[in-house]
């Protein structure tokens, strides 16, 4: 589909956005609430190895879904999975931290989608839950790469969810998440609600609920924002909750607000800043993002702010051809 140039710009923003707001929460990840006047910044993972403007597994994650999808891949067949499972075990191999779902699901010595699903299927069977939030923020480049389709965005988003977090809980969040940041692209409005139609009776039901009780609550209040759920409350409760703040709409500042109230609400601030990240720099464009922010994101495999704008921007327009099927040609602004 071609993209106005308003579109262009915001869904250029989106992976620089999540990867900032989770390099930003990554220096206080599990810590408690902070104080709403408390001043947040990038300081590097607080215990962790994780450098100042380093981007966690999260982000990381969803480099090799970027890297398919920037390819022209089709995320639905088994063979674009096989190669990003293949990406993810080599990232499994030297992380610091991959949480105990994608530990399982990504240590076997088979690095086929096959191997990595059964695996992860086997350990949701011995422990009975797999909802973590570690399959949401690589659903970003899934967003983008089906601006034009929403039903097979939808398909793509659980499919990869199930790769390693086989929960409906899991899917349905990479689904409602994917969905928002596509609409918020192509509209510049925020909806989570937007994909609820693509749920079952009972789930759309349970979700609406869900999103309900996430706008009546502050980030703070989702303390268990390790499970999926929670961290799209807490990540929609900042968003929702800094709409009206002064300087929210002044040089498009709600994307800063919104990401450093993500991180006051404390515990797993590094995916559910990330999360608001995505879908506020999808609202917001690039120019959203703080120059000093995009000087120092870095991380996994050697990336920098830029290289996700153009991750972004070849995702997005992954699907324009010319008249002979080939794909088009257009021009990278730089990003300063």
């Amino acid at each position: 589909m071609k993209l106005s140039s308003a579109q262009h710009d915001r869904s250029a923003a989106v992976l620089l956005g999540m990867a900032c707001g989770d390099a930003l929460g990554a220096g206080y990840a599990y810590a408690g609430p902070l104080p709403p006047t408390a001043v947040v910044g990038m300081r590097g993972g607080a215990g962790t190895t994780w450098a100042r403007g380093e981007w966690t597994d999260y982000t990381a994650l969803a480099v090799p879904v970027a890297r398919a999808v920037a390819d022209g891949l089709d995320l639905r067949q088994e063979s674009t999975l096989d190669l990003i499972t293949a990406e993810w075990v080599d990232w499994a191999d030297t992380a610091p931290y991959a949480g105990n779902q994608l530990d399982a699901a990504l240590s076997g010595p088979d690095r086929t989608a096959a191997a990595v699903r059964a695996a992860a299927r086997a350990r949701h069977d011995r422990v009975g839950r797999s909802a973590g939030n570690g399959c949401l923020l690589r659903t970003a480049p899934v967003a983008l790469a089906f601006l034009h389709d929403p039903d097979g965005l939808a398909d793509a988003a659980r499919r990869l969810s199930e790769l390693t977090h086989c929960e409906t809980d899991a899917g349905d969040a990479c689904v409602l998440w994917g969905l928002a940041i596509r609409h918020t692209v192509l509209t510049g409005e925020l909806d989570l609600r937007v994909g609820l139609g693509t749920l079952s009776p009972g789930r759309r039901e349970l979700w609406s609920a869900r999103i309900n009780h996430a706008e009546r609550r502050q980030p703070r209040d989702f303390t268990r924002n390790g499970w999926v759920v929670q961290a799209v409350q807490g990540a929609w409760s900042a968003i929702v909750h800094t709409r009206d703040e002064p300087g929210a709409t002044a040089d498009a500042g709600q994307y800063r607000l919104g990401i450093e109230a993500a991180v006051r609400g404390g515990g797993n601030t590094d995916a559910v800043a990330g999360i608001a990240g995505a879908l506020l720099a999808a609202q917001w464009g690039l120019a959203a993002v703080p120059s000093e922010w995009r000087r120092l994101v870095q991380g996994w495999p050697g990336l920098r702010g830029a290289d996700l704008v153009r991750l972004s921007v070849l995702a997005a327009h992954s699907q324009d051809t010319n008249e002979a099927g080939e794909r088009e040609s257009f021009r990278l602004h730089a990003v300063k």
